[in-house]
């Protein structure tokens, strides 16, 4: 129990923590989100070899690397988080939060479709309901609006396909050593991505004064120390739990768009986000039935 109650406490101030993030992007201005991602990838590389040398992981770290298949899968996973983390700051800047949250919010519906497209599994009739529900959340929103919502679905997409490949190597891959070879295969566009930054618009680290510098420079523990905590919740309470604890992120990202970052939310925007809560209240009572239901036996 006492375990069970760290993992939920861990899990709770992971995604506590990704809910509140989106201020972190947005008081990082004058700095772009290209260059915000760049020092992102760099610094959560070194955070990740700081934290290997002290708890003694390089030997973890290099057995991974030395799979082509696990070191193929993390440089996927480095891909897919890379678009995830450019979506997600690009809305945070644009004063789209509230979009960015919309996406997190399906992302456990998402999950579900993917379970079926890619993993081949068989959905119970209220998980079908809650992927139908979505939809119609989704196309109710692009005929109020008039536009996609691609920062919603770009978010969902990549981080849904990161978690299946997240799941291909979980508990043979540690979290530390997971995040630094994706940082790791992402080094090389980083650089591009400030060399490109800093012909153009020029790079602003040190240039906004000594806050704003520093703030930068905590990128890598900002990404970092919420991957780590969910990590560490992840496997010590039910998957149930998890799946109710996901819906806090992008809760708090909500109240962040309106409540702080004033974003509008119109009648249309509210009807929208109003059908997507009934799908993830039908994939969470989805959940819990589930896990209550006693499980049979199998002889020996």
């Amino acid at each position: 129990m006492k375990s069970e109650t760290a993992g939920t406490l861990y899990a709770l101030g992971a995604y506590v923590l990704w809910g509140i993030l989106p201020l972190y992007f947005v008081v990082l201005a004058p700095t772009g989100p290209w260059e915000v991602v760049a020092w992102r990838v760099l610094l959560s590389l070194v955070f990740c070899a700081l934290l290997l040398t002290v708890t003694k992981g390089w030997g973890r770290f290099l057995a991974v690397l030395r799979q082509p298949r696990l070191a193929a899968l993390m440089a996927l996973a480095g891909i897919l988080i890379y678009g995830n983390w450019q979506i997600f700051v690009i809305a945070a800047q644009s004063d789209q939060v509230l979009e960015a949250s919309l996406g997190y919010f399906i992302n456990p519906i998402t999950t579900v479709l993917l379970a079926v497209l890619v993993l081949h599994e068989r959905l119970r009739v209220l998980q079908w309901v809650a992927i139908g529900v979505a939809g119609l959340a989704v196309i109710l929103i692009v005929v109020a609006y008039g536009t996609v919502p691609w920062y919603a679905l770009g978010l969902t997409v990549t981080f849904g396909l990161y978690g299946l490949v997240k799941k291909q190597v979980g508990g043979v891959v540690d979290a530390t050593s997971g995040l630094a070879l994706e940082t790791l295969w992402l080094t090389p566009v980083a650089i591009v991505q400030l060399i490109v930054v800093a012909a153009t618009t020029g790079i602003t680290l040190g240039t906004a004064g000594t806050w704003h510098t520093i703030l930068i420079l905590s990128a890598g523990v900002v990404t970092a120390v919420p991957l780590l905590l969910f990590a560490a919740g992840a496997s010590r309470v039910p998957l149930s739990v998890m799946g109710m604890l996901q819906f806090a992120g992008p809760i708090l990202q909500f109240i962040v768009g309106v409540a702080i970052l004033h974003e509008p939310m119109p009648i249309a925007r509210w009807i929208g986000f109003g059908v997507v809560w009934i799908a993830c209240i039908l994939l969470t009572v989805d959940q819990m039935r589930h896990a209550r239901r006693p499980r049979v036996m199998e002889p020996a």
